[in-house]
C-alpha cells in the first residue's frame, strides 16, 4: 500500500522531476552565494566550470568542473541560494496546516510529520553534515573485501557548497544503458550505475554508486534483530508457527495488533496478505494467486494492484486504519518503510 505503484500514474510522472530535474537556480545567484561562503568566485576555485547542471532536484543543483588545485574533474553540488529561509516559511507552514487538520478531522494525526520536517530539513540543508555521512559509511564498507557498493570521495564542504569526485554512470532506470549490467528500483536520483573501475572490489562488472549522504538514520540492535526476524517470517513457508511469528515481530517492532497486522503486511511488502496458514485457499475471489510467502509470490499482477487500489479507495474505515497505524508506529520504523519501499 505504501508502494508508488498503488498511485495514479499522472500522480508519480508529475512529481518525478523533483528527483533531479527541478527549475536550476541562476550562475549569478550560485557565484554571489559561492563567494560568500568560500571567500572565492566560482572562477577562481574552478578553472573549468559548466554553467548547466546535469542535476537539479528540490535542494541542491550539480555542476561539472574542474578544480583549480588539483586538477581534477569534480562534481560541484549547490545549494539553491536563500533556500533556508523559504525552508523555514515552509516548515512553519506546514506545522501550522497540520495542526488545523487535527483541529478539524482528530481521525487524521499527521501533526508528527511536522516534528520530522523540524528535525531533519536542517539537517540535509548543511552540507558539511552529509561530507560526515559520507565518510561514516566509507568507513563501515571499508573492511568488506567485496561489494558493489562505491561511495564518491568528498574534497571539501561548506555548509551550502561541496565539491565530490565526478562519476561516470547512469540512473538506475535507464533500462537501454543497463541491460547488460544490472537492473534494480531504488530512487532513481540518488543512484548511479558504472562499469567495474579498475582495482575495484565488486565481484560483477558493475559498481553502484551512492550519491547522496544528506539523511542518515542509526537503527538500534533490538529492532534491526527484530526487523530481519520480521522478514524471515515474511519468506518462511505458511505455518501456524509462521502465522505467530509474523504477527509477533510486527507488534515488536511497529507496535502493530491482531487488528491492524493485514494492513501492515500489505504495507510493507506491496503484495496483498500472504496466505497465513497452508490451508487457506491460494486463489482469492478477485481472481489473483494468493502467496503463501514472499519467496513464492509471483510477478505482481494487474488484478492484484487494482485489488489493492479498490480496497484503499472502497473499504470502510481502511483508511482512518492506515492513517493510526502511521501515528501509532514508531519514526525511525516509518523511515525504514520509507526506504523499504524506494527500494523495491
Amino acid at each position: 500500500m505504501s508502494s508508488v505503484q498503488m498511485l495514479p500514474y499522472e500522480w508519480t510522472s508529475t512529481m518525478r522531476p523533483l528527483q533531479d530535474q527541478c527549475t536550476p537556480s541562476s550562475y549569478e545567484a550560485l557565484d554571489a552565494m559561492v563567494l560568500h561562503d568560500t571567500g572565492k568566485s566560482i572562477e577562481e576555485l574552478f578553472v573549468e566550470f559548466d554553467p548547466n547542471p546535469i542535476g537539479v532536484a528540490s535542494l541542491a543543483q550539480v555542476h561539472i568542473g574542474r578544480d583549480r588545485e588539483t586538477g581534477k574533474k569534480v562534481a560541484i553540488k549547490l545549494q539553491h541560494p536563500h533556500l533556508e529561509e523559504f525552508a523555514e516559511i515552509d516548515m512553519a507552514t506546514a506545522t501550522w496546516c497540520l495542526a488545523w487538520i487535527k483541529r478539524l478531522f482528530p481521525e487524521f494525526e499527521f501533526t508528527w510529520l511536522g516534528e520530522e520536517m523540524r528535525q531533519n530539513l536542517p539537517l540535509e540543508l548543511d552540507f558539511r553534515h552529509e561530507a560526515g555521512n559520507a565518510a561514516r559509511a566509507t568507513a563501515d564498507f571499508a573492511n568488506h573485501r567485496y561489494t558493489t557498493l562505491y561511495i564518491p570521495k568528498v574534497y571539501r564542504s561548506t555548509k551550502r557548497v561541496m565539491t565530490m569526485e565526478f562519476i561516470e554512470g547512469a540512473r538506475v532506470d535507464d533500462l537501454e544503458y543497463l541491460q547488460h549490467l544490472f537492473h534494480a528500483d531504488p530512487h532513481p536520483g540518488n543512484l548511479l550505475i558504472r562499469p567495474a573501475q579498475p582495482n575495484s572490489r565488486s565481484p560483477y562488472n558493475f559498481e553502484i554508486c551512492l550519491l547522496d549522504h544528506g539523511l542518515y538514520f542509526d537503527i538500534d540492535d533490538e529492532l534491526r534483530v527484530n526487523y530481519a526476524h520480521l522478514w524471515l517470517s515474511l519468506i518462511a513457508p505458511p505455518s501456524a508457527q509462521t502465522h505467530a511469528d509474523r504477527r509477533k515481530y510486527a507488534q515488536l517492532v511497529g507496535k502493530i495488533d491482531p487488528e491492524m497486522y493485514p494492513v501492515f503486511e500489505s504495507a510493507i511488502t506491496g503484495r496483498a496478505n500472504l496466505k497465513a496458514l497452508e490451508e487457506q485457499p491460494d486463489t482469492t475471489s478477485l481472481g489473483f494467486k494468493r502467496a503463501g510467502s514472499l519467496l513464492d509470490a509471483l510477478p505482481q499482477s494487474e488484478s492484484e494492484i487494482e485489488a489493492i487500489r479498490r480496497a484503499v479507495l472502497q473499504k470502510e474505515g481502511l483508511i482512518e486504519m492506515v492513517f493510526e497505524l502511521l501515528r501509532r508506529m514508531p519514526r525511525r520504523v516509518l523511515m525504514i518503510l520509507k526506504l523499504n519501499d524506494l527500494t523495491r
